[in-house]
């Protein structure tokens, strides 16, 4: 069971209310009072970070308006990560928020930036001239096979993530057209 007040702060959901106003419905915050710095009652309350989240100072502390917002909405911190649903950190919608372990988080990130291939977990091998696609599994690079197409490498990450992740899963296609063909990894021995 999660705590019902900051570790750190002792800042509890009750005092979060008395601050900030919280639409679930389209996860913005604004302030409830007024104070003799930047704080002005009805104002939208909080700045983007350089990750693209959205965090509000509360108690001289910055706090992740996604915790926040899950603070307001269950009465208790949230145990662990927030995932948020669609991979826009600064979409705080509560029906855009759940509860993931680390590993969960992990698995429904965005596309690396020094991704060449424009596909998650699909490398292309200079040394073989091919497209190889991998995906870690816990703590484990299951390899998935070879292939001469990106769109078959592709197609084999994005079936294993969603074996493998179920619905934390995001196979990210940068370059790939929507309509890929499927590759069937049950014909190649891979799953």
């Amino acid at each position: 069971m999660a705590a019902a007040t900051d570790k750190l702060t002792g800042l509890t959901a009750e005092q979060v209310q008395e601050l900030l106003n919280y639409d679930p419905e389209t996860g913005e915050f604004t302030w409830k009072v007024r104070n003799k710095t930047r704080m002005c009652k009805g104002k939208r309350a909080g700045a983007t970070n350089s990750c693209g989240y959205i965090f509000i100072r509360c108690n001289g502390r910055n706090y992740l308006a996604h915790r926040l917002a899950w603070l307001i909405m269950t009465g208790e911190w949230p145990p662990y990560h927030i995932d948020h649903v669609n991979g826009d950190q600064s979409d705080n919608r509560f029906s855009n928020l759940r509860l993931a372990t680390w590993a969960e988080n992990s698995r429904n990130s965005k596309l690396h930036k020094d991704n060449n291939s424009g596909v998650k977990g699909v490398t292309w091998s200079e040394v073989r001239g091919i497209w190889v696609a991998r995906i870690w599994v816990n703590k484990h690079n299951l390899y998935l096979g070879s292939f001469t197409s990106l769109e078959d490498a592709a197609s084999a990450y994005e079936q294993a993530a969603k074996k493998y992740f179920g619905e934390f899963a995001r196979p990210e296609r940068d370059t790939m057209p929507p309509d890929a063909p499927p590759v069937n990894l049950q014909e190649l021995g891979i799953l």
